[in-house]
């Protein structure tokens, strides 16, 4: 009996120095799954910067109406919640441009992931296509849709002598 209430009294101030190593263990864990939790991203990250448009052009009056998104890094080790967006998005296939529209839900959603994809305005050089030339359209990596003309024989006209 005394030998075990000798053991609890050695035990018990081992027991604190053991534990005390675990806890310490446990907490570091806590502590870096607190790091990247969602509620942990400040919110100015998501605030527009006034130099923004200086900086990758654009006019803030007249602002484009649709997106070219392309997925330009892995989601290898990604949250699961930029891996659900990038899914949500269509962007699973890099390299991949996709069209989106300028609207606050998808920019606000577009703005967690900005660091994985590369987003650029729609250019319309030629101007908007018909119905006719829709299936003669291509986007190019620069985010331009070009329309492909296709040329028409010219009628000839008889020469009379």
């Amino acid at each position: 009996m005394a030998a075990v209430a000798g053991r609890a009294g050695l035990g018990h101030a081992a027991a604190w120095k053991m534990l005390g190593k675990r806890m310490e263990g446990m907490a570091s864990a806590a502590w870096v799954r607190c790091l990247f939790t969602r509620s942990r991203i400040p919110d100015s990250v998501f605030q527009p910067r006034p130099g923004d448009h200086e900086k990758y052009g654009g006019d803030p009056e007249q602002p484009h109406k649709i997106h070219v998104v392309t997925r330009i890094k892995s989601v290898v080790g990604r949250p699961y919640w930029e891996k659900k967006i990038i899914h949500d998005l269509g962007l699973d296939k890099a390299h991949q441009p996709r069209l989106h529209k300028n609207i606050p839900s998808v920019n606000s959603r577009l703005k967690v992931i900005k660091h994985l994809i590369r987003i650029q305005p729609l250019k319309l050089p030629h101007g908007l296509p018909t119905e006719e030339e829709m299936s003669d359209t291509f986007l190019t990596s620069k985010g331009e849709l070009v329309i492909k003309r296709h040329l028409k024989p010219v009628e000839q006209k008889e020469i009379k002598s």
